[in-house]
């Protein structure tokens, strides 16, 4: 069955479309939002779906505006937020290394963030705001570091996961070290946090992100054809008028401030960025980095994921963190013993 379908628009502009992940997106689109509607409904004080619909649209009651618009709302957002964040993230650094292991989780993106915070509460007793930059400082010196301990006459693919393995280590090391200077007070504090969570997020979390978002992810898009290219090589990719360093560091720039931002909002969420790419191919059966697809997965995932850890321990509510790590160990088990049998690792 042929799902590639060419559209020409009035202006000349010829696009190819592939009908099977146009259809995957929408239907991923639709989850997401369905499952936040379903968990802005959720909690102690539960609201049936068409009541949050007219709420959302101004139609409710002024107990439920409060509820829906003031402490639920944010939280979902923040969750669509990030997970699309670290989608997108883990894409582009599992289509520039050509590795499906290359991702932030294994790459040290999220523990150089977790560096960047733990620094600020254990040392400095920072507030939230503090918190917040300080993992998203952590973050980026992060990957700056892996990219420059990566680099000889340019960044490729194995070499910038192996160096990430070595950072991830040592970076894990000193966040082993930090928790044993703090106090009692602090050390509890950095654990919920370093655990991934969506409790207590409010606006503040979601104007930033969302001014990101924004901003890098029309800039990844329009770099896309780029990035597919350099999937044959950087030869052919050269040879092809790409300009391969500047489009792989751009994309670099742009998975780390994603990833860092998201780990910033909510904390280390693990195995997102690794099974969201790798979930979105399957489905779209589509080659290259499927970034749309990966966008939408990841905010599916996350918003489903939290939504699990509210409702599916009874009374027993856990750090979405909590959740995504043991569905995301699962499949990268799962990943490894694939790639094995191919003959890959």
């Amino acid at each position: 069955m042929k799902t590639n379908r060419a559209v020409r628009t009035p202006g000349g502009l010829s696009l190819r479309l592939d009908l099977r992940a146009v259809t995957v997106v929408v239907l991923l689109l639709a989850a997401a939002l369905a499952a936040s509607v379903v968990l802005i409904g959720t909690g102690d004080f539960p609201i049936p779906a068409s009541d949050v619909l007219k709420t959302l649209l101004g139609q409710g009651n002024p107990g439920q505006e409060f509820i829906v618009n003031e402490l639920r709302l944010p939280r979902v957002l923040v969750g669509l937020l990030v997970g699309a964040s670290l989608g997108l993230g883990g894409a582009l650094f599992q289509a520039i290394s050509r590795n499906p292991l290359g991702s932030p989780d294994v790459l040290g993106l999220g523990q150089g963030a977790t560096a960047g915070a733990l620094t600020v509460i254990v040392l400095l007793s920072g507030g939230a705001a503090q918190v917040t930059a300080g993992a998203l400082v952590g973050g980026l010196v992060t990957g700056f570091a892996i990219y420059v301990l990566a680099w000889k006459r340019g960044v490729h693919g194995y070499r910038l996961v192996l160096v990430g393995i070595g950072v991830n280590a040592i970076v894990t090391a000193i966040n082993g070290y930090l928790l044993t200077k703090a106090d009692i007070v602090d050390a509890a504090r950095a654990v919920v946090w370093m655990t991934g969570s969506l409790n207590g997020r409010g606006w503040d979390q979601v104007w930033p992100l969302l001014a990101l978002c924004a901003v890098l992810v029309p800039l990844v898009l329009a770099n896309a054809r780029g990035l597919r290219m350099m999937e044959m090589g950087d030869d052919i990719s050269h040879a092809l008028g790409v300009r391969v360093e500047r489009v792989r560091m751009l994309l670099l720039v742009a998975a780390v401030l994603l990833t860092a931002s998201a780990t910033a909002a909510a904390g280390p969420v693990s195995f997102v960025a690794l099974t969201a790419p790798q979930l979105a191919r399957r489905l779209t059966r589509s080659p290259g980095p499927n970034l749309l697809p990966s966008v939408c997965m990841g905010a599916a995932l996350l918003v489903t994921a939290d939504w699990a850890s509210q409702r599916a321990f009874g009374a027993d509510q856990l750090p979405v963190g909590v959740v995504t790590g043991v569905l995301g160990g699962a499949y990268l088990l799962w990943l490894l013993v694939t790639e094995r049998k191919k003959g890959r690792i």
